[in-house]
């Protein structure tokens, strides 16, 4: 007996209430089953778990006291998470590796909870979680659109990828490159549809459905499906790709229009938990400076000179004078004392700027050439703006 995802069932259910006489069907079936399984999928907003109390919904969070975030529990993600984390100085000490809950010293009342990214997802839209950091491919495909999920921060720079439909290289694609000429491809009919192999069975659909495509089936496989073509299971995947090699390996490519979703990690939180949970906006607040900070310092360095000049403003005018040297708001400039001859003078000034990794050595030269010396470059690990842009963002979106 077939069991069907949850998702699907609370979409078949919804066509009582939706009229689905304008969606395309679908098929989806299981790779581990050979029977076939044929139902139609039908688009719908799925609500966050709510409680009826007397004809009424109760869109309230759990009642407890702590304040709890998700992270992934394996693999390169939660590497790279805790790697994060640690440079922001906010380090997750877990006492036992084999135990799901860990804890920030720096940040009071917190719980770290270690899960399935896609568990982080699911648990954020029950309540059980309050914030998280998980891929935007996982918020996208296990969210359903919830307005419950919020992106507080959606560019953590680490797990790029992107969501993508690929097709062999050969035969009837050959000469296929683009979305709307795999759409108008006449093989495709009722009795012999484009047939999709993917683990995301909610973006998958929803994006041939909006691309045209009347029909489809999808059969739904974790790993390995690079090699669903080859073997004749499927005519085409839609598959996370990071820089492409497997596919090229495999035979396949990606074509124009067939990028489904531009994907890196993002920390995302519950609106119900920002808005009713006492601490969360405040530990969100916390958390989101330090990561803005710490990854608009990645990859700047702090260069400092001293320089000859009558005055701070000619000083500054020979500075300005060099494209790479304007700094993040301009050249902090002071005066460097010295005594002579019994008399404190002040012949040199110290040059202050900011410059990113890759024009590093140039501004080095140009500061050489116009008489700067006694160069001191030091990475710079945190740029603190008066106000997180991030973090009024966030508020618009809350309403405050």
């Amino acid at each position: 007996m077939a069991v069907v995802n949850p998702f699907l069932q609370q979409c078949l259910s919804a066509s009582s209430v939706n009229s689905a006489s304008s969606l395309p069907s679908f098929s989806i079936c299981s790779s581990s089953i050979r029977a076939s399984i044929r139902f139609t999928i039908f688009c719908c907003g799925v609500a966050s778990p709510a409680t009826a109390v007397n004809g009424h919904t109760d869109t309230r969070v759990p009642q407890r006291a702590e304040i709890r975030m998700g992270l992934p529990s394996k693999g390169r993600m939660a590497s790279d998470t805790l790697d994060l984390l640690k440079d922001c100085q906010l380090s997750v000490r877990q006492t036992n590796p084999r135990q799901y809950v860990a804890e920030i010293p720096q940040l009071s009342n917190l719980e770290v909870w270690f899960q399935r990214p896609k568990d982080i997802v699911r648990k954020l839209v029950s309540g059980d979680l309050d914030i998280g950091i998980v891929g935007l491919d996982t918020v996208s495909e296990y969210g359903y659109g919830n307005e419950d999920l919020i992106l507080v921060h959606d560019a953590l720079e680490f797990g790029d990828c992107r969501l993508s439909l690929a097709i062999p290289k050969y035969g009837i694609f050959e000469n296929i490159n683009s979305m709307k000429e795999l759409v108008e491809m006449p093989h495709w009919t009722p009795e012999k549809p484009l047939r999709v192999a993917t683990g995301f069975t909610y973006m998958g659909p929803k994006f041939m459905k909006e691309n045209g495509f009347k029909y489809v089936s999808f059969s739904t496989a974790d790993g390995a499906l690079e090699a669903a073509p080859a073997m004749g299971i499927a005519d085409a995947i839609v598959d996370l790709v990071s820089s492409g090699t497997t596919l090229r390996e495999n035979n396949l490519k990606e074509i124009e229009g067939g990028v489904i979703l531009e994907s890196q990690a993002v920390l995302v939180a519950s609106r119900k938990s920002l808005i009713q949970r006492k601490g969360v906006l405040d530990i969100t607040h916390e958390i989101l400076e330090r990561l803005e900070a710490h990854l608009r310092a990645t990859g700047q360095f702090t260069v400092v000179a001293n320089m000859r000049g009558s005055s701070a403003e000619k000083v500054a005018e020979r500075i300005l004078s060099q494209p790479s040297l304007s700094g993040l708001q301009g050249p902090t400039i002071s005066p460097v004392f010295c005594k002579r001859n019994g008399r404190v003078a002040a012949d040199y000034y110290a040059i202050v700027i900011c410059v990113p990794k890759k024009l590093l050595y140039k501004s080095v030269q140009q500061l050489r050439a116009i008489g700067g010396s006694g160069v001191l470059v030091s990475p710079l690990t945190y740029i603190f703006d008066e106000e997180t842009p991030r973090w009024r963002e966030l508020l618009v979106k809350l309403g405050m």
